[in-house]
């Protein structure tokens, strides 16, 4: 495994990024467990979560997960970098949230920071992060709480997730100017299909010293050979992938991709992350793997490099939006 500086900060952390959404609704605790295993086994040391996850009537399910892990000793709390999110309400699906159990105030923060530790069984988070924008709530309000959390020990570091350039701007401005540290990463829909963060959250993120995780690297398994698994029968696109190939040109745009792949014996997936980790800025996608298979296939990744003549391919087939500020200015 490779690891680099997280952002500005002094801390190290692996090229890729352990994502645990699947913890719970699709991969059982044990499974679970065996996957953190093999992810510190092969060096990952980033785990990503969130306080919602588990999803529906099961919300923090997968923070539980985690914690049953880390109880098991072995210093695994120790050698993880651990990240969850606040933002979204605790509540079951279709239930109206109490005021003030959602989003980005003082409050809810506490409460969902106290919460997630229980959940997690540790007594610190390294890196709690903001899983949307809340328009409701002033910046000055956020990092009062975040600077109290800190202080108590209870957080490390703050980040966002799915912000705008110039939320970032905003957030880091006015906490350099209150003295906190401000924002150290940004966690955003990023890849070879969907390449719009290149306009002004990547630039927002590299001149703030924010280290960007992007989440759905494969865009919902579009970019995992989705076409070939398709005529195999072995699956079938859904979700974010379906979609996408319900457009024609979309559809002529991954035919081209996963051609061009098998052409230099690459497998699609591996080289979707691999693509990532050449981005300036990035500092490791999040992988969110089912099985232990996946995961191998991940880790793969780390090691690729990709000629130059395949980088150039992969710009004419998915290009992306041009240098900013120049893509929409001019």
């Amino acid at each position: 495994m490779k690891y680099t500086q997280l952002g500005r900060t002094g801390l190290k952390v692996s090229r890729l990024t352990l994502g645990t959404m699947n913890f719970g609704p699709q991969t059982g605790e044990a499974e679970s467990h065996a996957i953190m295993d093999a992810a510190l086994a092969a060096g990952i040391n980033f785990f990503d979560t969130a306080n919602t996850y588990g999803w529906h009537e099961n919300k923090g399910r997968t923070e539980e997960i985690i914690g049953t892990w880390f109880a098991q000793g072995g210093d695994r709390r120790d050698k993880v970098v651990l990240a969850t999110k606040v933002y979204g309400n605790m509540t079951p699906d279709g239930v109206a949230p109490w005021p003030n159990h959602d989003k980005l105030s003082a409050v809810n923060i506490r409460r969902s920071v106290e919460a997630s530790l229980k959940r997690l069984q540790t007594d610190y988070i390294d890196i709690y992060q903001f899983h949307h924008v809340d328009r409701n709530t002033p910046f000055e309000e956020i990092w009062q709480a975040v600077d109290v959390l800190v202080q108590q020990g209870k957080i490390l570091y703050a980040g966002s997730s799915n912000f705008p350039g110039y939320k970032i701007a905003q957030a880091n401005e006015l906490a350099a100017r209150r003295g906190s540290y401000g924002l150290v990463t940004e966690q955003c829909l990023y890849n070879l299909a969907e390449r719009r963060a290149e306009m002004e959250v990547l630039p927002a993120a590299r001149d703030y010293g924010l280290g960007v995780i992007p989440w759905s690297p494969l865009h919902g398994g579009l970019l995992g050979g989705v076409l070939k698994k398709e005529v195999e029968g072995s699956r079938r696109a859904s979700g974010r992938a379906a979609s996408a190939l319900a457009d024609p040109a979309t559809r002529a745009q991954v035919q081209a991709y996963e051609e061009l792949l098998d052409k230099h014996g690459l497998h699609p997936g591996e080289v979707a992350l691999a693509w990532l980790l050449t981005r300036p800025g990035v500092t490791g996608p999040i992988v969110g793997p089912r099985t232990a298979e996946q995961l191998d296939s991940a880790v793969r990744a780390v090691e690729l490099k990709l000629s130059k003549d395949v980088l150039l391919s992969l710009d004419e087939i998915f290009p992306g939006p041009g240098p900013s500020p120049e893509a929409f200015a001019w």
